[in-house]
């Protein structure tokens, strides 16, 4: 019989745990969740109480089994999944698996730690616990929530906007908040300002800028609330003060210099490495996650086996461990030396309503720098992990002390005219040293040494137009910013709702910002409009307090999950009763419809926007927005002999005969190559998530694909009939489809001047 026998969620953390506990142990994975709400009904029963009825997840019978197996054997079973809500229901969901309630605190212990390490590991398992009840029912509520919003909200949506749609409780708020963003764009009027820069030099020759800070006893631009104002909004402002500011005698009016301190920011937070990471490395909130997942679980570092590099990356702590503490301060002093060691450990303010049982995300040990594991990380694990050291072993050193000098210049003469000038000097790099953050790598630059009174020469007065700018779209790394902020959601499910929200194509990037799609507009308006308080800021964020009570036991799961669906229901009804369809209305254009002449419309339909006749049901010509024409093409149906015309659907653009509705045939439109299997011809096709590939037009007979775009050129080895295209990182390659053959070319790509 074995001793004992450890579960966790995952093989990799199973590998870890494996290595420090050794061969007394045997360690099993469930793989995530083994029980959740079914998937073909709601799994709720509203009229008891919502008791949830739970099912082991399609495809995880096995693991089920074998957990089972494993446990009659064991003398004592440790559950160890994640410190957190997900991972005690994930514990409790096995305990009932593999025993009775009654068995649940008998043989059956619970085990967490923060970070994967010989000693934390060790001494979990030397003071085990029991499953924390109140956090599997805070786990509960929100999955309950998450269902009866899911659940009942898609056949509304179904049926008043289109089939396939689907809204979350928390994802739908964050689609608000980007709705809501690019609403405030579109009202956004530019403000035409102006500033004027001096070019000066001192008496030691040695030249700066300065800007016109006040003219006439007024501010240039004066920061108010809620709007900046300007004294110069005009070219001709513009030209007229810098007139009068030329031939004037400069004289330093006064030197201010200022020491300040500049403190280490704290160590990463599960929002705050989200952030980072994008603004750095321009990584997802889910890469993020994926790839501090994987450090935490354990990284193979050869000989030693598998090691946990970082601590538990959900978290919304910055406390840190006295004992990495220590081993930090010691590691600074032997690397920068006792000058960048402060006299006492920083202490860093963690947000109300924070987790303090959890730590921050930091290194486990302190000898494993990132040059000692480099060879053993793959490229993105070595950002992730490097950062992590970097602001971790930043936020223990001492303080950066800065000069800031502030230069104030007079311009004899009147109207009065003051310009300012001002720079930052690092006097001790403190934590500078090994973090600097993107605002500190745009530090302003060293001033020329002046003195009060000191006479200067004009060199160039030159006038800058400017225009007030809107508020920019959210990228992920401001949105999680702006969730934490509103307390929308927690550490464990920022990166889940980012992906969410662009799954389901309610939101897109647009140059690496998030901007709502036309579906995510009109979801969001229906969702607001029938369900105010589901889609309210400060409603979801009490909703997520409540949630947090329920956790420490303040409050019951049921009477939160009553208090939210009570209402929810009643206006689910009243929204359910109301007929027709939501769409946008009509959007006139100056086209001209192409068989009729009447005016064309843009229109809302399954597949987005589209060109319609006006002459509707009369005339039913339709086309896609980018082809208004929908020019004809020399293909000629093979049903009636009709001119073909390209179209677009939800499966990308194809050819459709221009005699529709009478004639429905359609095929899909030929690159010019010959299918190499059957002669057919090759066609564009795009799959169900919306992938490009290639096929052969007598699909499904034929079965030739390729995902690379096939090109019509011989391959000069082979004499293969055609050769694939690959889009890369680094350019575009060209290669031959024969698995024997080794021809390859490098596409160089131009490079055009802006």
């Amino acid at each position: 019989m074995d001793s004992s026998l450890v579960i966790v969620e995952s093989p990799a953390k199973a590998r870890t745990l494996n290595k420090i506990l050794g061969k007394n142990y045997k360690v099993l994975a469930s793989v995530g969740h083994v029980k959740d709400l079914p998937e073909k009904e709601l799994g709720v029963d509203v009229t008891d109480h919502f008791a949830p009825k739970y099912v082991v997840i399609p495809g995880k019978e096995k693991v089920v089994r074998e957990l089972k197996a494993a446990s009659k054997k064991a003398e004592r079973v440790f559950l160890a999944p994640d410190p957190d809500r997900e991972g005690e229901a994930i514990a409790y969901h096995i305990a009932t698996e593999i025993g009775d309630k009654k068995s649940l605190n008998g043989k059956i212990y619970r085990v967490s730690f923060h970070e994967i390490t010989e000693r934390a590991v060790k001494e979990a398992m030397e003071h085990p616990g029991k499953i924390d009840l109140n956090k599997v029912d805070a786990q509960q509520a929100r999955r309950i929530l998450d269902r009866l919003v899911g659940y009942n909200l898609s056949p509304l949506l179904w049926r008043k906007v289109r089939r396939g749609l689907s809204a979350g409780r928390v994802q739908s708020v964050a689609v608000r908040l980007v709705v809501d963003r690019e609403r405030e764009i579109g009202k956004f009027e530019p403000q035409e300002y102006w500033t004027i820069e001096a070019l000066l030099e001192g008496e030691e020759k040695s030249s700066f800028l300065s800007k016109l800070h006040s003219f006439d006893g007024k501010p240039v631009i004066e920061r108010s609330t809620p709007k900046d104002k300007f004294l110069i909004g005009s070219q001709e402002e513009a030209k007229k003060i810098t007139a009068s500011l030329t031939g004037r005698p400069y004289l330093v009016q006064s030197v201010e210099r200022k020491k300040r301190k500049k403190s280490p920011p704290a160590p990463f937070r599960t929002s705050t490495l989200q952030q980072e990471a994008f603004n750095r490395f321009s990584f997802s909130a889910k890469k993020t996650m994926m790839i501090a997942q994987q450090l935490y679980e354990g990284i193979d570092l050869g000989p030693e086996g598998s090691v946990g590099l970082i601590t538990y990356m959900r978290t919304d702590s910055v406390r840190v461990a006295p004992e990495a503490q220590e081993w930090a301060r010691n590691l600074i002093t032997q690397k920068f030396g006792a000058d960048y060691v402060p006299e006492t450990p920083p202490k860093y303010k963690t947000a109300a309503g924070a987790q303090e049982a959890h730590e921050c995300i930091r290194p486990t040990y302190a000898e494993r720098p990132p040059e000692a594991v480099k060879q053993s990380l793959a490229k993105d694990q070595l950002k992730i992990y490097t950062l992590i050291w970097n602001r971790f072993i930043a936020s223990q050193m001492a303080p950066a002390e800065l000069e800031q000098t502030t230069i104030n210049i007079k311009a004899e003469g009147a109207p009065e005219a003051i310009f300012r000038a001002s720079g930052s000097v690092i006097k001790f790099d403190g934590f500078l040293k090994l973090y600097k953050g993107l605002q500190e790598e745009g530090e302003e630059g060293i001033l020329p040494e002046l003195k009060e009174g000191e006479a200067l020469k004009l060199l160039e007065l030159k006038p800058n137009q400017h225009f007030t700018q809107p508020p920019p779209r959210y990228s992920e790394a401001s949105l999680v910013k702006a969730l934490e902020e509103k307390g929308i959601g927690r550490p464990s499910t920022y990166a889940a709702i980012l992906s969410t929200i662009q799954d389901r194509k309610y939101v897109e990037k647009d140059v690496g910002r998030l901007k709502p799609t036309d579906l995510g507009i009109l979801v969001n308006d229906l969702l607001v409009e029938r369900f105010p308080e589901l889609m309210d800021l400060s409603f979801t964020a009490r909703m997520e307090d409540d949630l947090d009570l329920i956790e420490t036991g303040d409050m019951e799961w049921e009477e939160v999950v009553r208090e939210f669906f009570d209402p929810f229901n009643s206006e689910l009804e009243k929204a359910m009763q109301i007929t027709g369809k939501v769409r946008p209305q009509d959007v006139p254009t100056e086209l001209k419809c192409d068989k009729c002449g009447l005016p064309m419309v843009k229109r809302w339909g399954k597949n987005g926007w589209f060109l319609a006749c006006t002459g509707y049901p009369e005339c039913k010509f339709t086309c896609p927005v980018d082809e208004p024409k929908c020019a004809e093409t020399n293909e000629v149906c093979d049903k009636c002999g009709s001119p073909m015309i390209i179209k677009s659907g939800r499966f990308g653009k194809f050819l459709a005969c221009s005699n529709y509705p009478a004639c429905k045939n359609t095929k899909g439109i030929s690159l010019g190559i010959k299918c190499p299997v059957d002669g057919g011809d090759v066609v564009e096709r795009r799959s169900k998530k919306g992938k490009l590939f290639y096929s052969c037009n007598n699909y499904p007979n034929c079965k030739f694909i390729s995902w690379y775009k096939p090109v019509n050129r011989a391959c000069p080895l082979c004499g293969s009939a055609y050769l694939l295209e690959k889009k890369t990182k680094d350019g575009t390659v060209i290669f031959c489809p024969e698995k024997t053959c080794k021809y390859k070319e490098e596409v160089k790509e131009e490079i055009k001047e802006a």
